[in-house]
């Protein structure tokens, strides 16, 4: 059986894939996230786990989603049903489609308004708005945006208007010509920043930071961070990259392409750290100082160095466009859907689907003022986006995609799809249906706090479990096959 039918339109080419999904897996993950986890959990170590987990969960799950896309050719919900179908399965495996679909837009939900934070420092750091003298006179600013709902709302619904004009466009006038010179800008203003930071003062003790391996340093809670985080990144399981992956010619190579990815979104992370932690050791800052290392430690290093102004309006424009990338990717799957399901043009689709995403985004967006008091069980709508998504759907969605491509469907369709060799093929199923599920499943239960994951505790049963995957593996996968028919 053929591939599905061709989309209303393609990338032009690898580079277009390439470019749009490396700006989806790099947003505020990779420039505001992944340096104060790294710092929080002991440097080296911990990107040395990261770098593991990226290769040993993330390329597999990656490569897989974009072989469901290009496979099906439409929406999540459409290319899972169609390759599902393809195999002799039910479609009530499209299920996993609409949670990824859904996923993606609530996350965006509550992003567009972390997207507003890097939009409100960029014009603070123009206007001369953001000074002060200590850590806590950061921290007052920051409180003092987020108190005021009109600033705030200001700020993600400018996010939520760049989006949808950009979107709108289509895949190749709108998404593929945009990143085309967004990631390029932003590689060449992380360059510009890393330059800077060499001479900083603490440009030696960043890289000594960044890349000395101590085993000692890093606790089991750092190895959880990591596997999560490298899951995470890539923008898997929320419909970005399968519906990314529908776009894809038939002539372009998932693994190279997948590999292009994955390196991309560590190369830039890793050169995110080389930016940050020069200007925090030469002020003398902690870089294990969480979330705030970005908009409150930062700004404060920045206002006492020389030009700190200039490179901190050159930090603020990169990390809104890092920001501005990912929300792009992950409004596509409902714009998609909607096209191809409700006969809408595609700038209807992307102002429609921009709408009702400005109201749910308000809602998270009033959690930080007036509706801070809105709570169901002690969470705010922005804390219950975020943990229904992150806790619950991603992890439940790419446990579903990669039980369904290593269990579930027949053996042929992805390895025709993927194009690999018996070798490499062997061994991307062996990932999908052992390694990738095992990684899933622990962050999943250590996310929902069932337990306090210990690995030098319980890395046994851990094995013991995967001894078990693999044995019954190969006797299950005809079995589970019929059985879901």
């Amino acid at each position: 059986m053929t591939s599905a039918a061709q989309p209303r339109t393609q990338w032009l080419g690898r580079w277009g894939f390439l470019l749009a999904a490396t700006g989806s897996a790099v947003g505020l993950g990779n420039i505001w996230k992944f340096p104060y986890i790294t710092g929080e959990f002991g440097g080296g170590a911990f990107v040395l786990v990261y770098l593991a987990c990226i290769l040993a969960v993330g390329v597999p799950v990656m490569m897989t989603e974009i072989a469901f896309g290009r496979r099906g050719r439409g929406s999540p919900i459409d290319a899972i049903r169609r390759v599902v179908s393809e195999s002799g399965g039910g479609s009530a495996w499209s299920l996993i489609g609409w949670m990824a679909m859904l996923c993606g837009f609530l996350i965006l939900s509550f992003y567009v308004v972390v997207a507003g934070w890097s939009f409100s420092y960029l014009w603070k750091m123009l206007s001369g708005g953001l000074s002060g003298e200590s850590v806590d006179d950061m921290i007052a600013v920051f409180v003092a945006n987020n108190q005021n709902p009109l600033n705030l709302g200001f700020w993600s619904t400018l996010v939520t208007l760049l989006t949808m004009l950009i979107v709108g466009k289509g895949v190749q006038e709108g998404i593929e010509k945009n990143v085309s010179w967004m990631m390029p800008g932003l590689v060449v203003m992380l360059l510009v920043l890393i330059a800077y930071g060499m001479t900083s003062g603490g440009f030696g003790e960043a890289v000594r930071f960044l890349f000395s391996f101590n085993a000692g340093s890093l606790s089991s809670e750092g190895m959880l961070a990591a596997l999560g985080h490298a899951f995470f990144t890539l923008s898997l399981a929320s419909g970005a990259i399968l519906t990314y992956g529908s776009y894809l010619p038939k002539s372009a190579s998932i693994t190279r392409t997948t590999l292009g990815v994955a390196a991309a979104d560590t190369v830039v992370a890793l050169m995110a750290g080389l930016a940050i932690f020069p200007v925090i050791f030469a002020n003398g800052m902690n870089p294990g100082q969480g979330p705030g290392l970005i908009f409150m430690s930062l700004p404060l290093a920045f206002d006492a160095m020389p030009l700190g102004t200039l490179f901190g309006i050159l930090f603020f424009v990169m990390l809104s466009m890092a920001a501005l990338t990912s929300s792009i990717s992950m409004v596509e799957a409902t714009v998609s859907w909607l096209c191809d399901n409700k006969g809408l043009s595609r700038r209807a689709a992307a102002w429609g689907t921009g709408i009702v995403l400005w109201l749910v985004s308000t809602l998270a967006m009033l959690s930080f003022n007036v509706g801070a008091e809105w709570t169901l069980a002690g969470k705010n709508v922005f804390d219950w986006l975020d943990y229904l998504t992150a806790r619950w759907m991603m992890p439940l969605g790419g446990l579903g995609i990669v039980v369904l491509a290593g269990f579930v469907l027949k053996s042929e369709v992805l390895r025709d799809e993927l194009g690999l060799s018996p070798l490499p093929y062997t061994l991307w199923l062996a990932m999908v249906r052992y390694v990738s599920p095992l990684g899933i499943l622990v962050v999943f239960v250590d996310a929902l706090g069932v337990y306090s994951v210990s690995f030098a505790a319980h890395w046994p049963w851990l094995l013991a479990i995967l001894v078990a995957m693999v044995a019954l593996g190969e006797g299950l996968s005809p079995r589970l096959r019929q059985a879901l028919r």
